[in-house]
C-alpha cells in the first residue's frame, strides 16, 4: 500500500496529476482592524473627514469602515481628547511645568463649573439671578393652587 500514495513529493491526485498546494485563498482578503487603524480613523473623524474619504485613505470600502470602526467614527472627538489627556498626564508625571499648569486648569474648569460661573459673575459685577426654565416655572405654579381648588371635596354630603 505504501507504493500507491508516496509521501514526501506531494503525491498524485485521482487522475495521476501531481498535487499542487493552493498559492492563495480565493476571494478578497478580510480587513484587519488594529490599534493603528483605530487611531487613524478616530483622528480623521474628529477633524470632520467624511466616511468615504477615511475609507479611501485606509484602503477599504465605506461599508467595511462603518462595520469595523463604528465606535471610532461616532466618538472620534472623545477618543482623541482622551489620547491627548493621556499624553498630558504622562508629561505631568515627568515634571513638565507647563503641562502641570494646563492639566490643573482643565481640572478646575470641569470639577467645579458652578464655582467657575460664580467667579465669572463676580468679576463681571452681575448679581442678577439666572433666568428660570420652563420646568422651574411649572413647579412654582403647581405649588400655588388656584382659588377654590379642592372646594368640591370639602363639601358635606347631602342627607
Amino acid at each position: 500500500m505504501d507504493h500507491e500514495n508516496p509521501a514526501g513529493d506531494g503525491g498524485l491526485d485521482l487522475f495521476g496529476n501531481p498535487l499542487v498546494p493552493l498559492r492563495d485563498r480565493r476571494g478578497r482578503k478580510s480587513f484587519k482592524k488594529d490599534k493603528e487603524n483605530q487611531d487613524f480613523v478616530a483622528v480623521r473623524s474628529a477633524v470632520g473627514w467624511t466616511h468615504e474619504r477615511i475609507a479611501e485613505a485606509i484602503g477599504c470600502d465605506a461599508k467595511t469602515l462603518r462595520k469595523h470602526f463604528s465606535r471610532e467614527l461616532h466618538q472620534g472627538q472623545l477618543i482623541v481628547e482622551g489620547l491627548c489627556l493621556d499624553v498630558l498626564v504622562r508629561r505631568v508625571r515627568e515634571g513638565h511645568a507647563p503641562s502641570v499648569r494646563q492639566l490643573l486648569e482643565r481640572v478646575d474648569r470641569v470639577a467645579n463649573p458652578a464655582e467657575a460661573g460664580r467667579r465669572k459673575k463676580s468679576e463681571e459685577g452681575e448679581d442678577a439671578e439666572a433666568p428660570k426654565g420652563k420646568k422651574e416655572e411649572r413647579l412654582e405654579e403647581a405649588s400655588r393652587p388656584e382659588e377654590g381648588y379642592g372646594d368640591h371635596y370639602d363639601r358635606k354630603p347631602r342627607q
